[in-house]
């Protein structure tokens, strides 16, 4: 029969040092948190930009972890160097392995250092429109204007064409309302300026514009051109087209229809008459 003492006592040596290791592991992992928050509070305080804090926060969190990884597994008794070659062994296997990844991350690296775009901006990243929410250490964050979320990876964002609203503190909005041919064209090009002077919102430098546009098919179409902050892009563009349809439909002011005009031939007296065939 199997001696109880005696197998405890072998397997002390290897049960202790495993314990402290589990227990080493989450209060490092603990403590990692609370210096990569003690960091991002630090320098949010001194007014470091948003993107960079968050950046930095993940960085600061994956090294921490790293060391408490290999502080743990040494606890155990593997030892530090051997740890250290088969990490670096596992890099270079996952860096094949990931390259997507790693491109990512060093587009992550460029938008931090380079700033095409930060947090807050309103922008269009490889056919998204939205707020930019975070930038993590792989992907974009950006909040669309219904407000789904959208993750944008890094590498896809610098490789494509970045529009940013933001980047001068106010957009111009492009609206396009027709009216007419039988309308009075000065007389609805006044509408439209009154329209635009009574929203708060539309900035007064640089001065909106309203002018002809084109003499289409149907309509003659009038570009409507007010400069906004980013926060009022949707107020005015919502309340513009609304006021245009109220406004238009009290001054007796068309929007027209597109249209297309039917000629129907007569048939030629040469035709013969099959009716009763």
């Amino acid at each position: 029969m199997p001696d109880p003492l005696g197998f405890l006592a072998l397997a002390v040596p290897y049960i202790l040092p495993i314990l402290g290791a589990i227990a080493f592991f989450f209060v490092g992992r603990f403590i990692a948190r609370k210096v990569s928050d003690w960091l991002a509070k630090m320098m949010i305080g001194r007014k470091v930009d948003e993107t960079l804090v968050g950046f930095a926060k993940n960085l600061a969190y994956i090294g921490l972890m790293a060391a408490v990884i290999i502080a743990s597994l040494n606890l155990i008794g593997f030892e530090t160097t051997s740890i250290v070659a088969v990490m670096g062994a596992a890099t270079l296997a996952l860096g094949f392995a990931l390259q997507d990844s790693l491109s990512n991350f060093a587009a992550g690296v460029m938008i931090v250092f380079f700033r095409p775009y930060k947090v807050g901006d309103l922008v269009e990243i490889n056919g998204t429109f939205g707020v930019v929410k975070e930038v993590q250490l792989f992907n974009t964050i950006i909040t669309a204007p219904d407000n789904k979320q959208v993750i944008v990876a890094n590498g896809s964002a610098i490789g494509d064409n970045i529009t940013n609203y933001s980047t001068n503190g106010h957009v111009r909005l492009d609206m396009v309302f027709g009216i007419g041919y039988g309308d009075d064209l000065l007389r609805a090009k006044g509408i439209l300026e009154n329209i635009l002077s009574e929203q708060e919102e539309v900035m007064e430098d640089p001065a909106p514009s309203v002018t002809v546009l084109e003499l289409g098919d149907s309509s003659v179409n009038f570009a409507v051109r007010p400069f906004v902050k980013v926060a009022d892009y949707w107020t005015v563009h919502f309340n513009t087209h609304e006021q245009v349809k109220l406004r238009f439909d009290a001054e007796g002011i068309s929007i027209p229809y597109p249209t297309q005009d039917i000629n129907v031939a007569q048939l030629g007296a040469w035709q013969t008459d099959t009716r009763g065939i």
